[in-house]
């Protein structure tokens, strides 16, 4: 097996970075933030090396064979992720309903086909320092261009099938 590739986000420049491949990225509407300074809800991309830790998949909308060497489940229709400070389950996964705010995996737009689900504020998790900081797909805005996102980093879906085949165990993003 091959080594594990550092995924680089130019933030400010909106490029991705893997090895001598390169593509398009959006962050968050806020910019960049310390990982410090990171608020619940601020819209900010944390700064900072994020172990990849697994990948979540849509079923119907991404292949199997697609399916990247690390480990990685299918989102289920009652999937959801915590983002309620005052939740005990704060940023980790959920099922839904759910009587605390939380995010739904299982979203009609693209956004969530593939979740890439990062390191950050997982070890433990700090209330209000922010959650569900994933790297998944774009959505395009009504102005036709790639909506910014509210903390992750996003990439084309074409592109995010490119990055599947080249996420190993021990992969990195490193967002700057």
């Amino acid at each position: 097996m091959s080594e594990a590739p550092a995924i680089l986000v130019d933030g400010e420049a909106g490029r991705l970075t893997i090895g001598d491949w390169s593509c398009a990225c959006v962050i968050g509407k806020s910019g960049l933030i310390a990982a410090a300074d990171k608020r619940e809800g601020d819209g900010a991309s944390p700064i900072g090396d994020w172990p990849v830790r697994a990948a979540l998949l849509r079923p119907g909308r991404i292949d199997a064979a697609q399916a990247p060497a690390i480990p990685w489940r299918w989102v289920r229709p009652d999937d959801g992720w915590s983002d309620d400070p005052a939740d005990p389950a704060y940023n980790r996964p959920v099922h839904l309903p759910r009587h605390t705010s939380h995010e739904l995996l299982a979203r009609a737009d693209q956004a969530y086909d593939v979740i890439i689900v990062l390191g950050h504020n997982d070890a433990p998790p700090t209330p209000g320092m922010g959650s569900a900081i994933f790297f998944h797909q774009w959505v395009i805005g009504e102005n036709g261009q790639p909506k910014a996102t509210e903390g992750c980093v996003a990439i084309a879906p074409d592109d995010m099938r490119t990055v599947l085949g080249l996420l190993r165990p021990g992969t990195t993003l490193r967002l700057r």
